[in-house]
C-alpha cells in the first residue's frame, strides 16, 4: 500500500544531496583490539516531481527493524521522505560490534538531514559493468564428499555492478549508488572495528571522484557468495579448530566464536590477519575501479527528471526449528515452527527499480527478480529495512544441499524464491503509473 509524506511543493527537475557520517564507536568491546578503518553511514536523498526518496546505507551486520521503523518514521516526519521510500541498507562487514546506543542511532537521521540540507539540481544515469571478486562459497569436500565451505567457480554467482550515478547539471559528481553480491567477510574475525571490502570500494571511489562526493554501496543478493580470495579465513579457521582440540573441545563442524581461539602472539596468525587488511584494500580497490570504469564510459544518456514511488508488503513462508546441531554436511532435523514474514521493499527512481528484501539471499533468487522484471534497470538489494527471523534464505534447488546455509535456515524449502520474487514483481506494478514495458 503506498503512502504519502508531507506534502512538497511540486519542483520541475531533479534535486540530489548527499552526506556521509562517521559511525565509529568510540567505546570498543574487549574483543576488539582497535580500528582498522573508520565506518560510516552514507545517504543519497532525490527530489523529483514533489516526491523525496532516500538510500542509505551503514557499515554494520545489520541494522535492527525497530531502529529502522524509528528511523524511517523520523525521516517521514521531519523530513518529507515517505517511509516506503526509503532503503536502509547494511553493508553486512562482519567487523563491527553488535548492538548500538541512542547516539548511532542519531548518527543514521544525522546522514540523512544532512544529505536533505545539501539537495540542488542533478541528473541521474545508470550504467553496468562486471567484477569477478566474488565466488560462490559452497563446495563438496574432495575429502569427506560432503558439502562445505570453499571457492566453487562453477556455482551460481552473479558478476553484475550495478551502478547510478547521481551529478550537477555540468555533470560535476555528486554520488554513486553501486550494488553487487559479495560478503563482506574479508576481516571477519573481530580483530579490529572496518567497513570490510564495502567500506574500502566506497572509500577509493570517493577519493578518487573528490572528498565531497558520496559512495553507496548496495548489498546484492550475497547470501551464498563470497571474496574469491578468502584462504586466509579458511586458514584461521583450522588453526582455531586446532587450538580448541587441544582444549578437549571439537569444533570442527561449528563456527568457531568470532576473534576467540587466536593466539595473535603466533606469528603465523599474525601474518594471516595483516593479509586480510591487505585484501581488503586490494578488493576494495578492485570493485571500486570497476565502479569508476562504469561511471566515465558505461553509463546510459542522463536524466533531470525521475518519477519517484515506493511500496512495501511483506510475505509469510512456513518457518521450521532445527532440533540438532553441527554446521554443514548432514541433514538437519526439524520441526514446524511459527511462519516467518519477509519484509519486501520496492523504490523506483525514474525507470530505476530496486528492490529490497530484509535478509540475507541467495543469488538465483536475485537472478530470476532481475530475469523477470519488465524493467532492466533492477537490482536486489538484501539486509534492507530491518532483519527478517528466516536466517539464509537459499532458492528452491539450494534446498536439496547440505550447506550450512541452509540447515542453519529457519524457512520450510518451496516458499520463500517465489514469495520473495513474485511479491517484489507485485510491487513494481504498484509503483508503476502506466503498464510497464521494457525500456
Amino acid at each position: 500500500m503506498l503512502t504519502a509524506g508531507p506534502a512538497l511543493a511540486q519542483t520541475t527537475g531533479m534535486r540530489v544531496g548527499a552526506a556521509k557520517v562517521d559511525v565509529t564507536p568510540a567505546k570498543l568491546p574487549d574483543n576488539f583490539n582497535g580500528v582498522l578503518d573508520k565506518i560510516y553511514a552514507r545517504a543519497i536523498v532525490i527530489e523529483s516531481g514533489g516526491a523525496r526518496a532516500a538510500l542509505l546505507t551503514v557499515d554494520a551486520g545489520a541494522v535492527a527493524t525497530p531502529i529502522w521503523e524509528r528511523l524511517t518514521a523520523r525521516a517521514a516526519s521531519e523530513l518529507s521522505i515517505p517511509a516506503n521510500q526509503i532503503l536502509v541498507t547494511a553493508t553486512h562487514t562482519h567487523s563491527v560490534p553488535f548492538g548500538r546506543d541512542a547516539a548511532y542511532e542519531e548518527s543514521l537521521f544525522q546522514a540523512l538531514k544532512n544529505a536533505s540540507a545539501k539537495l540542488r539540481p542533478a541528473r541521474m544515469a545508470y550504467g553496468q559493468g562486471v567484477s569477478y571478486i566474488n565466488v560462490n562459497r559452497n563446495i563438496i569436500d574432495p575429502k569427506t564428499q560432503r558439502w562445505w565451505e570453499g571457492p566453487n567457480y562453477d556455482g551460481p554467482s552473479d558478476k553484475t555492478v550495478a551502478v547510478v550515478r547521481f551529478e550537477t547539471l555540468q555533470g560535476a559528481p555528486i554520488a554513486v549508488y553501486f550494488n553487487y553480491g559479495v560478503h563482506a567477510v574479508l576481516t571477519g574475525s573481530l580483530d579490529m572495528v572496518s567497513g570490510d571490502l564495502p567500506g574500502s570500494a566506497s572509500r577509493y571511489i570517493e577519493d578518487s571522484l573528490g572528498d565531497d562526493v558520496v559512495a553507496v554501496y548496495s548489498n546484492g543478493a550475497a547470501g551464498d557468495q563470497n571474496p574469491i580470495f578468502f584462504q586466509q579465513t579458511y586458514d584461521l579457521r583450522q588453526i582455531r579448530i586446532e587450538d580448541y582440540a587441544a582444549r578437549g573441545q571439537d569444533i570442527s563442524n561449528a563456527m568457531p566464536p568470532g576473534g576467540q581461539g587466536l593466539d595473535r602472539k603466533n606469528p603465523k596468525v599474525a601474518r594471516l590477519l595483516d593479509q586480510q587488511k591487505q585484501m581488503t584494500l586490494s578488493m576494495g580497490q578492485m570493485l571500486g575501479e570497476e565502479v569508476l570504469h562504469v561511471s566515465r564510459s558505461n553509463l546510459e544518456r542522463p536524466v533531470a527528471e525521475a518519477k519517484i514511488a515506493g511500496a512495501q508488503t511483506v510475505v509469510s513462508c512456513p518457518g521450521r526449528r532445527r532440533l540438532d546441531k553441527g554446521r554443514a554436511g548432514y541433514p538437519g532435523t526439524y520441526e514446524p515452527a511459527d511462519p516467518i514474514g519477509i519484509r519486501l521493499s520496492l523504490l523506483r527512481i525514474g525507470d530505476t527499480m530496486i528492490g529490497g528484501v530484509d535478509a540475507e539471499v541467495f543469488t538465483m533468487i536475485a537472478q530470476r527478480f532481475k530475469r523477470q522484471s519488465p524493467f532492466k534497470h533492477t537490482m536486489m538489494t538484501t539486509l534492507t529495512n530491518g532483519v527478517a527471523r528466516s536466517g539464509y534464505i537459499p532458492n528452491d534447488a539450494a534446498f536439496g544441499f547440505n550447506t550450512f546455509e541452509v540447515v542453519s535456515s529457519r524457512l520450510q524449502p518451496g516458499c520463500a524464491e517465489t514469495a520473495i520474487v513474485n511479491g517484489l514483481l507485485d510491487l513494481v506494478d504498484q509503483v508503476t503509473a502506466t503498464p510497464a514495458k521494457s525500456q
